[in-house]
Formats: C-alpha cells, sequence, structure tokens
C-alpha cells in the first residue's frame, strides 16, 4: 500500500508539471497581449502622429504656394516634422502623393526603430506564439481649399474695396461712420459708400459672430455704435494675446454689395479674408473689452481710433489656418486658406 501511494504522489507530480507547461504557454500569450500590444498601440500613436504631422506641413506649404519646395513628393519638412513626433526621433515616410487639382496630400508612414527593418516592430513575449515582429504603418489625408461656409469669429464683414490691393499691405482704420483708410470704397447701398467700409452681421444666438455661408446673401444688422453684444470675452482674449506678443488672425466675410439699409440691409458675401487685429474702439468707453489700443505696435496717431471714432485698426494678410468648422472650395484670391485633415 505504501508503495502505491508512491507511485500515485510520481504520477500526480508528473500531470501538475505539463499543467504548468501548458499554462506558461498562456500565460506567456496573455502577456505578449499586455506587453506586445500596448507597444504596438503606442508605437502606432507615434505614427499616426507623424503622418498626421507630415500631411498637414506639406498642405500648409502647398496652400502658401504650390511652387514650393516642400509642396512635393520628396518634401524634407515631412520627414523632419513625423520624426519628431515619435519617442525615438525615427520615423519613416513611405510616400506622399499630392493632388494639386482637388487640394489634396496623402501621406503613408511606418515606424522605424533603430537597426531594425522599415515598418516593423520587435516583439518579445509574442515569440512564443512564433511572431517575432509586427508591421505598423498609416496613412493621413488633408485637404486645403478657400473657407466658402462656416461660423466668423466675430460679426463683421469687409467690403472688397477695403480688401483687394489691401492683403499683405499698411495697417488700415475701418471706422464704422466716418472717412476709413480708404475714402474711396463705394460698394453700400445704392452705390454709396460704406461708411468705413464694413458692416455688422447677423450673430448666432449666444454666440459672437455667425454661420454664414458664401452661396446665400447676408442679412446684416444696424450699425453698431457700441461693442457687439456676447463678445465681450472674446474682445478680452484677443487683447490679452495681443499684450502678450502674439498674433490674432481672424477669418472675416467680404461682400461686394449691400442691398437696403440698418437691420434690412443684405450683403452679397464673396469671400473669406485673414484680418490681423492690432485694436479697437466699439464704443465710447476707453477701456477693455470696448477698446483696446497695442502700445507696443506701430498703429500711428494718424490711425488710432480716438474721440468719437469707433472702429477696429489691423492689416489682411496672406494666411494659412488650421481653423476646424469650415467647408472648402477652390482657392480664391484673397489670400487666406484652410487645411484639414479628412478621412
Amino acid at each position: 500500500m505504501r508503495r502505491l501511494t508512491i507511485r500515485d504522489d510520481d504520477g500526480e507530480r508528473g500531470a501538475v508539471a505539463v499543467l504548468v507547461a501548458l499554462l506558461l504557454v498562456v500565460l506567456l500569450g496573455f502577456a505578449a497581449l499586455a506587453v506586445d500590444a500596448g507597444m504596438l498601440y503606442s508605437e502606432k500613436a507615434q505614427v499616426q502622429n507623424g503622418s498626421d504631422a507630415a500631411a498637414l506641413a506639406v498642405a500648409q506649404k502647398c496652400a502658401a504656394n504650390t511652387s514650393d519646395p516642400n509642396c512635393s513628393t520628396t518634401s524634407q519638412i515631412a520627414a523632419d516634422v513625423a520624426n519628431k513626433n515619435a519617442n525615438d526621433g525615427l520615423n519613416n515616410i513611405k510616400s506622399i502623393n499630392l493632388d494639386l487639382t482637388n487640394r489634396k496630400v496623402t501621406v503613408t508612414a511606418g515606424v522605424q526603430q533603430a537597426g531594425g527593418a522599415p515598418n516593423a516592430v520587435s516583439l518579445f513575449f509574442a515569440r512564443v506564439l512564433g511572431i517575432s515582429t509586427s508591421n505598423v504603418v498609416t496613412t493621413s489625408n488633408v485637404q486645403w481649399g478657400s473657407a466658402v461656409a462656416g461660423r466668423t469669429a466675430f460679426p463683421l464683414a469687409y467690403s472688397i474695396c477695403q480688401v483687394q490691393g489691401y492683403i499683405g499691405g499698411a495697417l488700415q482704420l475701418l471706422q464704422d461712420h466716418g472717412s476709413g483708410a480708404n475714402p474711396s470704397c463705394n460698394y453700400g447701398p445704392s452705390g454709396a459708400t460704406v461708411a468705413g467700409g464694413y458692416g455688422w452681421i447677423v450673430q448666432d444666438t449666444g454666440a459672437c459672430g455667425g454661420t454664414i455661408n458664401l452661396a446665400v446673401s447676408e442679412g446684416g444688422s444696424a450699425p453698431g455704435n457700441s461693442t457687439p453684444g456676447n463678445c465681450a470675452t472674446t474682445l478680452q482674449k484677443w487683447a490679452d494675446t495681443i499684450t502678450a506678443g502674439r498674433d490674432v488672425v481672424v477669418l472675416l466675410p467680404v461682400f461686394d454689395a449691400v442691398t437696403g439699409t440698418g437691420s434690412g440691409a443684405v450683403y452679397h458675401l464673396v469671400s473669406f479674408a485673414a484680418f490681423k487685429v492690432t485694436g479697437w474702439k466699439f464704443s465710447g468707453n476707453n477701456s477693455l473689452p470696448d477698446s483696446f489700443r497695442n502700445t507696443n505696435s506701430d498703429v500711428s496717431n494718424a490711425l488710432a481710433c480716438n474721440g468719437n471714432c469707433r472702429g477696429i485698426i489691423g492689416s489682411f494678410i496672406k494666411y494659412v489656418s488650421l481653423a476646424d468648422g469650415y467647408t472648402l472650395g477652390p482657392v480664391d484670391a484673397f489670400g487666406a486658406t484652410i487645411v484639414r485633415l479628412t478621412p
């Protein structure tokens, strides 16, 4: 009986050893899922960020100037920004495809480990399952164009004669009454001069600015002699940004004709223009948020909006934006374009 018991114990030891061996494979499989899968997730996130950044960088160059050397299938800036988005400073740009007709760029990128094959990530625990590497490749699509619909950052629309010929030019004081920097501006009701060259547009409920579509004429509101409602926070943010030495650039609509007057005015909108804001005065109050003048700028006394003046100071510039929420169309002649990631 004693011998039989001993033999039974030995048999159990053998069975347990086999069971442990089998469970070890399972445990290593779970380790592969936990460790290797986590590493792959991290690597893919880095490569995706890299391909996104590369596609956006190339599209920005193309949006500004299709003749730019970095608006090409061999763009150096693409590799630079892709690498900067990897923890080890290495990503592999597989291809850059440009469609200038439809204003699109597609970048395909893969992981690049030091000393390893392109696109392949070395695995650890998954080797026990016969898997030593896994490919990580991502694709990013970006489109650029001029805005044709979206919400404005502020409820102003500019006359085309204040914009054409002034993009990239000197600062202007655009007043809502009285003479502006361009007194020959003559788009307005019945061909009359629009005072100051701009007009207020209808705002979205509870928002600073309004949603517009260039395909639809926009109804206007009465000329403003006070700060637009709902815009105090926006103006304070502009002032803080400018004071900190950073630019405030907003996309605002441009009209080429106006019918009616006051609250019955209707603006025929034709484009968005990029306006770099320097200062403003929208009421008799000389303090924020109603009024602001950047004392560090080169605004001359002639452009300062004092006394009964009501207006905004700034310049129209050529600008490439990453703003969201706009429908895009072909690039127009007003110098404002938008680039965005697409599916």
